[in-house]
């Protein structure tokens, strides 16, 4: 029988999934991939530890799964989007990889902000800029490490290292590249002129030559081979942005429907066929896997990682316990508010996180209720000015560990008023890098043949509009209180500009 492997490495978990033609799954394989923060905002991962945690990953599922490693006929590798994995001019890694959470290059965004920078690149890029973009990241390197920065030979993102890793061909995959402001979303190519423009010029040289989705860029080295049990020559495809991998799943194809992805990352995108001019706000554009198809999507780092934290503090909960305590109180019913801001903000660079109305009447309970509203109305600040831009919208689809939880998802579609769709998919990152590996190996022609082929069962959890008043005026509330918040932040950094607030 022949396999497809897919690869996903997220955030926090490094997963490898086997799967046949149909994307049935035969098994999941996960390892935990430390998160290395030496500085405050910094978020860094090792990159030779990643690379012995894939071989390792890949080579248990193998084994549980019985499969050798010539039945595995392709191999895809879907990855967090942003970030910075570098190698040095020997395609040695250059120190560790930065991720997409980082904030350290926070002053260099906010002064670039304040020279119109971004409003001077949305045209050409049609990104904003982030902390965690490549960018951002490599601007800070050539100000605060200029010898790392002189060593520099190729500027990559994770699947992009792991892909050079199995195969030792360089390359960057469409999907992700295109949002790295290097990369002209109309032309499809990279600009010397963008680099200029960030101060970054030096690096255009670095750049690797950009490969699609399922383009077959390599294959499985020898060395590699007698790492993992995989055979020889079994041919690597592209690969994809985490969020393309769950829109391919989720079974995106039109303007009906958008995805929610709620992970550290709280992401919302829908699929288009043109770049409009224009628009009420910057919205994030990116390659689709698909050609000819654009992913749209408004994203910050404000999900289910913050209740991760919370529980954590507060003393170790199960998921069961947790949605039990929320569920036996009254909906919108207490004043307790949490802003879900522990990994970044969408309200402002420097916005935190926190509790507020808080008294001694309040118990745990009241803080996990919290916690679940506060993500949520996080979420609905993306998705409302999504549905602006998707004004033929009647579905969310959402994917991520809060989609096992029925007490969120009702709370999600009762804040939202939309009827939320929950894919029966395990492991949405994995199916979508295998789905790659199956388009690039010709079993199927396109994404949109697999997309059909490769349907997979979902639930569906309609809202209860006799809570949706209730909900709305806590919303409300919640705007009010960051909006206030967001003005103490911007008094403080005015009056002690060298210190954080």
């Amino acid at each position: 029988m022949d396999y497809w492997l897919g690869i996903d490495c997220g955030g926090t978990y490094l997963k490898a999934g086997l799967y046949d033609s149909c994307g049935r799954e035969y098994g999941i394989s996960r390892q935990v991939m430390p998160v290395l923060s030496d500085h405050p905002g910094w978020a860094e991962r090792d990159m030779d530890q990643l690379w012995q945690g894939c071989c390792q990953t890949i080579q248990k599922v193998l084994h549980q799964c019985g499969v050798a490693g010539h039945q595995v006929k392709g191999i895809g590798i879907s990855a967090q989007g942003k970030g910075l994995f570098m190698l040095d001019k020997q395609h040695r890694p250059l120190g560790r990889a930065i991720l997409s959470s980082d904030r350290r290059a926070t002053q260099i965004v906010t002064q670039w902000q304040q020279e119109g920078i971004p409003q001077q690149l949305y045209p050409i890029t049609r990104q904003t800029l982030w902390t965690g973009h490549p960018v951002s990241l490599l601007r800070w390197i050539k100000q605060h490490q200029p010898e790392r920065y002189s060593q520099i030979g190729s500027v990559m993102m994770g699947h992009d290292y792991l892909r050079f890793c199995l195969t030792g061909e360089r390359g960057c995959e469409e999907t992700n590249i295109s949002e790295s402001n290097l990369y002209r979303m109309a032309q499809g190519d990279y600009s010397p002129e963008l680099a200029r423009i960030l101060g970054i010029d030096e690096i255009f040289e670095a750049l690797p030559p950009i490969v699609s989705s399922a383009q077959v860029c390599g294959g499985v080295t020898a060395e590699v081979a007698a790492l993992t049990g995989l055979a020889t020559g079994t041919p690597v495809v592209g690969g994809l942005f985490d969020i393309v991998s769950t829109a391919l799943c989720a079974g995106l194809k039109d303007e009906h429907t958008l995805n929610a992805v709620m992970g550290t990352w709280a992401v919302t995108s829908g699929i288009v066929e043109q770049v409009l001019d224009d628009e009420k706000h910057p919205y994030v554009y990116g390659r689709y896997a698909d050609e000819g198809k654009y992913i749209v999507h408004e994203a910050s780092p404000t999900s289910s990682a913050n209740l991760e934290w919370v529980t954590r503090q507060c003393g170790e909960m199960g998921y069961d316990a947790i949605n039990q305590a929320v569920n036996g109180l009254p909906k919108a019913g207490s004043d307790v508010m949490f802003l879900p801001f522990l990994y970044g903000s969408n309200a402002g660079l420097g916005m935190t996180s926190g509790f507020y109305g808080l008294q001694s009447l309040h118990q745990r309970e009241h803080l996990l209720q919290a916690v679940y509203e506060g993500v949520i109305f996080s979420h609905m600040t993306h998705l409302n000015r999504m549905r602006e831009r998707f004004t033929q919208v009647n579905a969310l689809s959402v994917t991520g560990g809060p989609a096992r939880s029925t007490v969120w998802m009702q709370m999600l579609a009762d804040i939202s008023g939309l009827p939320v769709e929950l894919l029966q998919i395990e492991e949405t990152g994995c199916l979508g890098a295998a789905m790659a590996a199956m388009v690039g190996g010709g079993v199927y022609t396109d994404f949109a043949s697999a997309q059909q082929r490769l349907e997979h069962p979902s639930s569906l959890i309609m809202p209860d509009s006799s809570v949706q008043a209730a909900y709305q005026h806590k919303f409300q509330r919640y705007q009010f209180l960051v909006e206030a918040l967001g003005s103490y932040q911007t008094r403080c950094e005015s009056h002690f500009p060298q210190r954080s607030c």
